[in-house]
């Protein structure tokens, strides 16, 4: 067994210690490289030991060459009548991520075509970026547009691309096997909440829970990187890997809402990873809803390219197109229910403990029923209890052929992954069963 530090839960992660780290991680101006990306990962390994990568600038990864280092050090316009307007030092959206340098004076109708607003949301700042084309801009609401006075406006932009790298860290659990769950978010959105926010507390709350557990069969690889170039990235590196080993992979993303959960399925459907989802979350007894796989959406699109078509998913509560305040400042803290984000972890935890628990038998005995009486594993007094328990293990007894594993017993029967793993472990202990090894990852 794997010695493992023993948390308790309920004390590791309450609603308002998610909170308190939401407030220290909002403020920084996070890109896809930056000072505010290391600075993110080193708040978050002070919650899971995460160990850092650096890939150079100018390096080429399939199809895709990683970009220079984006450094920001003042943004804001000056008004005609010499107010300071849309400081990226007040807000982290109103600078369009990845802006190049700029210092000069422009009339309102030539600063017009560097002005980002939403019409459709007059209250709202917009967040924009451009990161593989040189521009510079400023986002602001479409109320704080109609007010700008006609006159001569300065501009700074005071900001640098240079060589550097970027930035992503991983975290490895270690279980008694090989095959691997991954648990992939993004550390790349300024100030946004549920978009953002919400995926890196919740995988790191997630850690610590399954480094609370007594024993793991599987392996959990934690990964914290930039949307889409990350994920690009880190299949270079660990996509090999990852064919051999991954059994079920998430993208935690938008997760930090009171509504129901979306759970979007793997491109391959049916998968391992998928069952174990629409399995918790029914055991879970929560409103949810599944979506099929489409090329769009988080980077399970990457992770699902047909060069690697590896079985992840998505778990999502408030998921992106289902709230208006997507890629809004008005998607901030006041939009997040911490309580409901640590329901989040408590979904993700069931799933991981369904996977964990999706063991495959051989019943040792297979030429009728076992005498179960005397190996104790029959009740002596009928009950409502003891009538589930024989059920489950009858279930485990006729369906352990070597072939079907414990999550298709679940889904064939209609009870729970638990039950029917208490029963086969009982089973297993008196003799009748035995475990029989049969790789979960899903070799592309």
């Amino acid at each position: 067994m794997i010695a493992m530090p023993q948390i308790a839960p309920a004390e590791a992660d309450s609603a308002d210690e998610i909170e308190a780290l939401f407030d220290r991680l909002w403020p920084l101006l996070r890109s896809l490289t930056g000072e505010g990306v290391r600075a993110t990962h080193d708040i978050l390994s002070e919650y899971l030991p995460l160990q850092r990568i650096e890939v150079p600038s100018g390096t080429r990864v399939f199809d895709w060459t990683v970009p220079q280092e984006w450094v920001v050090r003042e943004a804001y316009i000056l008004a005609p009548d010499g107010r300071r307007l849309f400081d990226v030092a007040e807000n982290n959206l109103r600078l369009v991520n990845y802006s190049v340098p700029f210092r000069g004076a422009l009339r309102r109708s030539d600063l017009e075509k560097h002005l980002y607003s939403r019409p459709d949301m007059p209250d709202a700042i917009p967040y924009v970026t451009s990161y593989y084309a040189p521009r510079w801009g400023f986002c602001l609401s479409e109320n704080e547009r109609r007010a700008l006075p006609e006159g001569d406006y300065e501009i700074v932009v005071d900001t640098e691309l240079k060589d550097g790298a970027l930035t992503l860290s991983e975290a490895v659990l270690p279980g008694l096997e090989t095959d691997e769950v991954l648990i992939w978010t993004y550390t790349c959105h300024p100030s946004l909440a549920n978009n953002e926010l919400s995926g890196p507390l919740a995988a790191a709350m997630l850690y610590r829970r399954l480094a609370a557990w007594p024993e793991r069969r599987l392996t959990y690889r934690f990964v914290f990187a930039p949307e889409t170039i990350g994920a690009i990235v880190y299949l270079a590196l660990r996509g090999d890997h990852l064919r051999e080993h991954l059994a079920a992979g998430y993208v935690v993303t938008c997760c930090g809402l009171d509504t129901h959960f979306t759970y979007k399925r793997s491109r391959r459907g049916k998968t391992l990873a998928d069952r174990a989802v629409v399995h918790a979350l029914k055991t879970l007894g929560v409103e949810h809803r599944v979506r099929d796989f489409s090329p769009t959406g988080s980077d399970e699109r990457q992770y699902c390219s047909p060069g690697f078509n590896l079985p992840v998913g998505s778990l999502m509560r408030g998921a992106y197109g289902d709230y208006p305040e997507y890629h809004t400042s008005l998607d901030n803290k006041a939009l997040i229910d911490f309580a409901a984000l640590r329901g989040t972890v408590d979904a993700y935890e069931t799933v991981c403990r369904t996977l964990d628990r999706n063991l495959t038998f051989e019943n040792l005995l297979p030429y009728g029923e076992p005498q179960l009486g005397r190996r104790g594993l029959y009740p002596t007094l009928g009950a409502p209890d003891q009538a589930e328990r024989v059920q489950a293990l009858m279930w485990v007894l006729n369906q352990s052929d070597g072939t079907q594993d414990v999550l298709s017993i679940a889904e064939r029967s209609g009870l729970t992954v638990d039950q029917l793993w208490s029963a086969a472990i009982a089973a297993e202990g008196a003799g009748i069963l035995r475990r029989v090894y049969v790789g979960q990852a899903m070799h592309a």
